[in-house]
């Protein structure tokens, strides 16, 4: 299962408001019925409050579901729980995007919070 302790944090250099958006093309996990990869592309975007996910952690941490199979509502949810956890973020909006299988394409949105329009 993915290593949610991968994860690190540091200080906020500016608690007055603004909003921290990460894109990655390169999220894999698989199927749990199939077996088969899953792959999407991941938007996080947050309001940080005291804290910002360190990068580098936030890709290993990624990586670490490659070989999970777990649905992909399960898998959005986890990462925000995860996400929101470590951070304590005034809000967050977790977007995945899984690429096509059968011509079924799927999006999936987790938030905390009050995220902005």
């Amino acid at each position: 299962m993915a290593d949610a302790s991968l994860l690190e944090t540091f200080e906020n250099p500016d608690t007055s408001g603004y909003v921290i958006e990460h894109t990655t093309e390169e999220f894999t996990s698989l199927c749990p019925k199939t077996g088969h990869p899953d792959f999407a592309a991941i938007i996080l975007r947050y309001g940080p409050d005291q804290s910002c996910v360190e990068l580098k952690s936030l890709k290993l941490y990624y990586h670490s579901y490659r070989n999970d199979g777990i649905f992909y509502e399960a898998v959005t949810n986890k990462i925000r729980d995860d996400l929101v956890k470590l951070m304590s973020p005034k809000w967050l909006e977790l977007i995945t995007k899984w690429r096509g299988r059968g011509g079924l394409h799927s999006r999936i949105i987790a938030t905390h919070g009050e995220v902005p329009k």
